[in-house]
């Protein structure tokens, strides 16, 4: 699998559950920071922007346990690119590999900050999706 962007993830010693291995609750935040750090540095301004972007779905299948102190990389694409909303899909990575030990999906819904109404993907955010998180 490729990913436009794969941001590094530093697992720390409270990641790890009493099995040893990273909780699922981990990979969730790990997901989710990925993506918002990647909208900020793309411009949605989460203070006076007009728009902000609100999870509607996510879900992650795991395929293989990782661990503290493993070193992990967040892999993100662009799925689906709708009027509105963006599904995004992850894959939490060991670096170096392009086989994810988990896969996310997200899907964002872009609405309108005082009225929380589905409001189009600001224009400039959806420039640099296509131009970097597509296939």
């Amino acid at each position: 699998m490729t990913y436009g962007h794969r941001a590094p993830f530093p697992t720390r010693w409270n990641d790890n559950d009493m099995y040893g291995h990273m909780n699922n609750a981990v990979y969730y935040e790990a997901m989710d920071t990925t993506i918002n750090v990647w909208l900020l540095r793309s411009g949605l301004d989460l203070v006076e922007g007009d728009r902000i972007a609100v999870c509607a779905s996510s879900s992650c299948e795991f395929r293989e346990s990782a661990s503290f102190p493993e070193p992990l990389e967040v892999g993100l694409r662009a799925g689906r690119v709708g009027t509105t909303s963006v599904t995004w899909e992850l894959g939490i990575l060991r670096p170096g590999s392009d086989e994810p030990l988990a896969t996310g999906r997200f899907v964002h819904v872009f609405v309108d900050r005082d009225t929380r109404r589905p409001a189009p993907i600001p224009d400039h955010l959806r420039v640099a999706i296509e131009r970097d998180l597509t296939a």
